[in-house]
């Protein structure tokens, strides 16, 4: 579980794509204080499992799942990724309750500037999401917990401070990128609820 708050942004040191999937490395420093072998760490907001950590950095393993339906399959060495750890029974949530379980990759579209260092970030939703996505409501982009500021049509848009701005991949993002989307956990489990209700015939 994360909260969506940024701790830092890593490099893509390797990817090394097979059959299988791919195993990538990521060169971090933040991240690296408490991480071990086994543990969890959201890169672009998808838990990934830590299998070798050094003094620089951290490699996980891709499955075909992980490289097919997140952004993950599009890296390159040298581009930025945003990384969290996960997050501690003692600590204050910050953000939103965040699983770092992908639900689909939306299209970026620009992040224009709204004036005193403030941004606007706008993204395509794919058409499965929409219905999770509602005006004030959370959702997750490339790992960042956001509020939902307008819904126009499938565009989610959503304002950026320049605390989040600068903290992050955003400024790295072009037109046509694929980013992360994760809809808040809550609206899915009473979507289901509300499946398995039998209304009293009349």
């Amino acid at each position: 579980m994360f909260t969506g708050i940024i701790e830092e942004t890593g490099a893509v040191k390797s990817v090394n794509r097979h059959q299988t999937g791919a195993r990538i490395e990521i060169d971090a420093a933040v991240i690296l204080s408490d991480l071990e072998i086994g543990g969890s760490i959201a890169v672009n907001g998808c838990c990934l499992t830590a299998i070798e950590i050094t003094s620089e950095g951290f490699a996980a393993d891709l499955s075909p799942e992980t490289m097919a339906r997140t952004n993950l399959g599009d890296l390159e060495p040298g581009r930025r990724v945003n990384l969290e750890r996960p997050l501690l029974p003692t600590s204050r949530l910050s953000g939103h309750f965040v699983q770092g379980h992908v639900d689909a990759t939306g299209e970026f579209l620009e992040v224009a500037p709204a004036g005193d260092d403030n941004w606007t970030l706008r993204v395509r939703a794919p058409e499965e999401t929409l219905k999770y996505l509602v005006y004030k409501g959370s959702v997750t982009i490339d790992g960042i917990s956001l509020t939902v500021a307008r819904l126009d049509g499938d565009v989610i848009e959503v304002a950026v401070i320049p605390h989040t701005y600068r903290e992050t991949n955003l400024a790295d993002r072009r037109p046509g990128d694929r980013v992360n989307l994760e809809c808040d956990v809550l609206a899915k489990h009473i979507e289901r609820l509300l499946s398995s209700v039998q209304l009293p015939s009349r």
